[in-house]
């Protein structure tokens, strides 16, 4: 029989179940009575970022095509029978799939037959196919995904940051990779990745809502193939502290220049991360307060707007702290950032403007337990960071001004600050 154990949130008193399962997956489960709807996903430690990898029974290291984490997610949905979803469409379910940088995930949501729902999700994981001839279709329809990629400004002033920013580090890769590199995604390489990461010591289901806990370990019994562990490991080559340079400008037909400037901080897991993402969460809303002086300054000036904004941007691997909006000049918000943070560093943060902050963070998260799907996200996004999924309510709720102080003067370094342009082209 399965050991369940309680995690409990000792401040809030909000549990749920975690269950090692004996095929290899851990499961998460939070009964929430009272609520009609059920959401579950099912996440693997694999994103656009995992180009590199070997097992246990690898010498040497796999390098395959940029983008196959996002080809693969496509395929998966895919059978010899019918497509996944049809079958979640005849339960009345909703469902999706999404690929990062650094997991991908398929989830469902319903307010009746989950257990069906639940045995539709956890086969179709578990039952590849893919041949030939469903390959190269599917590469003629994410070959226009990406060109959509191309076209928006957005999404192209986040990588020309990240490309200027990291070094080696395939972060700065876009996640659907590019034309070129899924023209060289075969079968024999999706199911040579599937095989890696979608072993199920790699992967967790997470399910919250109008559930019940054994009823669903029932059916994980029913549905999950056992799986050996097959010790994988990934590298993402050796990633300097240092950027590659401090600035890159391209010209797009929009509206409205658009930046992004962002800080190279240093990586870190667990924990450490969790204290460090809080940290920079309440730095990013000091700096970005509409009623700080530096935001009135700027706004009068007519150099920001409402979009003026952060975000905490992170994963395997990397970390910075984001700063976007629309301007003309951005260059003087880079100058007035880094003055600021001096500022900052060499005053200290006032106690009732971080108390401000963290109480608005606690309050958020807080509310969020009473949201299947938020609840439903945060314990597989627990498990890929390797902690309990109450953790992050003690470390926002037991942070310091000196802790966020702390992460300005060793984080904020003007010398690892990148800003990325679009610029509206001249008429």
């Amino acid at each position: 029989m399965m050991q369940k154990e309680i995690l409990k949130s000792a401040r809030t008193g909000d549990s749920c179940v975690h269950v090692k399962h004996k095929s290899g997956l851990d499961i998460y489960i939070c009964e929430m009575k009272g609520f009609r709807s059920v959401e579950a996903v099912i996440g693997t430690k694999y994103g656009s970022i995992n180009n590199m990898f070997r097992t246990d029974s690898d010498s040497e290291f796999t390098t395959v095509p940029e983008g196959i984490a996002h080809f693969l997610e496509h395929k998966l949905f895919e059978n010899q029978e019918c497509g996944v979803f049809e079958l979640f469409a005849k339960t009345g379910a909703n469902c999706n799939a999404y690929t990062s940088f650094d997991k991908t995930a398929y989830l469902f949501s319903c307010s009746a037959n989950y257990q069906e729902n639940l045995r539709i999700l956890l086969n179709f994981v578990q039952d590849p196919y893919f041949t030939d001839e469903n390959v190269k279709k599917e590469m003629g329809i994410i070959g226009q995904e990406i060109q959509m990629t191309c076209d928006d400004p957005d999404w192209r002033v986040m990588f020309n940051m990240l490309e200027c920013m990291y070094h080696s580090h395939p972060v700065k890769i876009d996640i659907a990779g590019t034309k070129e590199s899924i023209s060289h995604i075969t079968p024999e390489l999706l199911y040579k990745c599937y095989n890696t990461f979608y072993d199920l010591n790699n992967m967790a289901l997470s399910i919250a809502g109008n559930i019940d806990a054994d009823e669903v370990l029932a059916i994980c019994d029913e549905c999950l193939k056992d799986c050996e562990d097959h010790g994988l490991e990934t590298y993402f080559g050796d990633e300097p502290e240092t950027i590659v340079k401090k600035e890159i400008r391209q010209k797009f037909d929009i509206g409205a220049d658009i930046f992004n400037l962002g800080y190279k901080c240093r990586p870190c897991s667990g924990s450490e991360k969790l204290k460090k993402t809080a940290a920079a969460a309440i730095a990013g809303e000091l700096l970005t307060d509409p009623s700080s002086e530096m935001y009135q300054r700027l706004l009068k000036a007519n150099i920001i707007n409402s979009t003026f904004s952060y975000e905490v941007f992170t994963g395997d691997g990397y970390f910075s702290l984001i700063f976007s909006g629309e301007s003309e000049k951005s260059e003087i918000i880079r100058d007035e950032l880094i003055a600021e943070v001096k500022r900052m560093v060499n005053e200290g943060i006032p106690e009732k403007d971080f108390r401000r902050f963290q109480k608005t963070m606690y309050a958020v998260l807080i509310r969020e337990l009473n949201n299947v799907e938020m609840v439903s996200s945060m314990m597989l996004d627990a498990y890929l960071e390797g902690v309990s999924p109450f953790d992050i309510i003690e470390h926002i709720a037991e942070l310091t001004a000196q802790d966020v102080c702390g992460f300005m003067k060793n984080e904020l370094d003007s010398e690892k600050l990148v800003l990325s342009v679009v610029e509206r082209k001249a008429e």
